[in-house]
Parts: structure tokens; sequence; C-alpha cells
């Protein structure tokens, strides 16, 4: 039987958080929100695909709409 490995690069919240130039809190809720998936280390720290950041990061902040990147005020802010 032929298993390859595929390993996808995962980041901590510090490092999704300076990407989109937010607090490390904001992506936090962004996960709580089901904006961006996380995926639990086995010492239950939140990780996040890379692709998937990758992705937002072309189409705009995972706070934002499909038609572009959202202020950093309403990234910032829960939704109502």
């Amino acid at each position: 039987m032929n298993h390859e490995l595929e390993f996808e690069s995962l980041l901590a919240p510090s490092e999704v958080a300076r990407m989109f130039a937010v607090d490390s809190k904001t992506v936090t809720r962004w996960a709580k929100a089901g904006k961006l998936t996380p995926v639990w280390t086995l010492g239950g720290h939140r990780r996040y695909r890379e692709s998937e950041v990758r992705g937002h990061l072309a189409g705009g902040k995972p706070g934002g709409s499909a038609a572009g990147p959202a202020s950093p005020d309403a990234a910032a802010e829960p939704a109502a």
C-alpha cells in the first residue's frame, strides 16, 4: 500500500493576527463566529490552516464581506 502523508502548515493565532494586522483576540472571535476553522492541538491550542488563512487574505478579511475587506474597526467588533 502506498500511503503518502500530507502535512499542511498550521499557524498560531498570533501569526494569523500579524498577517491581518489585528489583535489575536480578533482571530479567536473569527473562529468562534465560524469565519476561520481552528485545528486543535493535542495540548488544546488553536491553530489555523495556512491555506485557509491565505485564501481569506486574497479575498478580504474573514470579518469582512465578499465585496471586499472590512475596515479594521468593523473586523474587531462582534456581529450584532
